[in-house]
């Protein structure tokens, strides 16, 4: 935020060069905590899609293989379990991960959405999620015509709503949303770096000023000199 060894620069003015603070990262190479969430609550999802869509997936294959082999012969029990444990594990990694990249997607798209309107607002509504819950929701069912736009552009919205209001109540009980708190951050980051430039502005000046009298007594010595030959 400082121009050189100039002024330091005002926090962000204008929704465009919050925008662009907000994903180019400070002067230390880290992103701000919105985008640290974003990452946090993508691969939490991830988790959690997995987890929904592989266990029901490993019980089910699990149980339609043993109905499957109840005329197979197998070696032992033990062979006989592993068999069903291999065709559950199956399934569990094969629709975990269906599950799983969409819900992951599908969180990053709407935090990163709501994460930019409010960046370019300068304030977090409910607004803002519900626009991100639509945009996520129409983006995920386009594929499926007009139709499926606009299922997906109303259970975004409906989505958006409740998970907005939720997120922006915890928020508040915190004491201030996220937005609020990296306005006061950039407000006293600011205030501290201005105060340390104005510092040594006023180091340099008494300096230059100690210079120019050093500078000065030699040649108002030498003018005497020069004077009283």
């Amino acid at each position: 935020m400082a121009d050189g060894f100039g002024r330091p620069l005002p926090p962000p003015q204008t929704g465009w060069e919050r925008l662009r603070e907000l994903w180019s990262g400070d002067d230390q190479q880290q992103y701000p905590e919105e985008v640290v969430n974003i990452i946090k609550s993508a691969f939490t999802g991830g988790v959690v899609g997995w987890v929904y869509g592989g266990v029901p997936a490993f019980h089910q294959a699990r149980r339609a293989f043993i109905e499957r082999s109840q005329g197979e012969l197998f070696q032992n029990q033990a062979d006989a379990v592993q068999s069903a444990h291999r065709a559950g594990l199956r399934s569990f990694i094969r629709y975990g991960w269906r599950w799983s990249w969409r819900v992951a997607a599908f969180v990053a798209i709407f935090n990163s959405v709501s994460a930019s309107l409010s960046a370019y607002r300068n304030k977090t509504t409910v607004g803002n999620y519900a626009t991100a819950g639509a945009f996520t929701g129409a983006l995920f069912r386009m594929h499926l015509g007009l139709q499926g736009l606009a299922g997906g552009f109303i259970f975004g919205t409906a989505f958006g709503i409740p998970a907005g209001g939720l997120i922006v109540f915890i928020q508040k009980l915190a004491g201030e949303t996220l937005q609020e708190k990296r306005n006061r951050e950039r407000r006293e980051q600011y205030e501290q770096k201005l105060a340390e430039w104005q510092s040594r502005l006023s180091v340099t000046e008494v300096l230059g000023q100690v210079e120019s009298n050093t500078l000065e007594g030699p040649q108002m010595e030498t003018a005497k000199e020069s004077r009283s030959c």
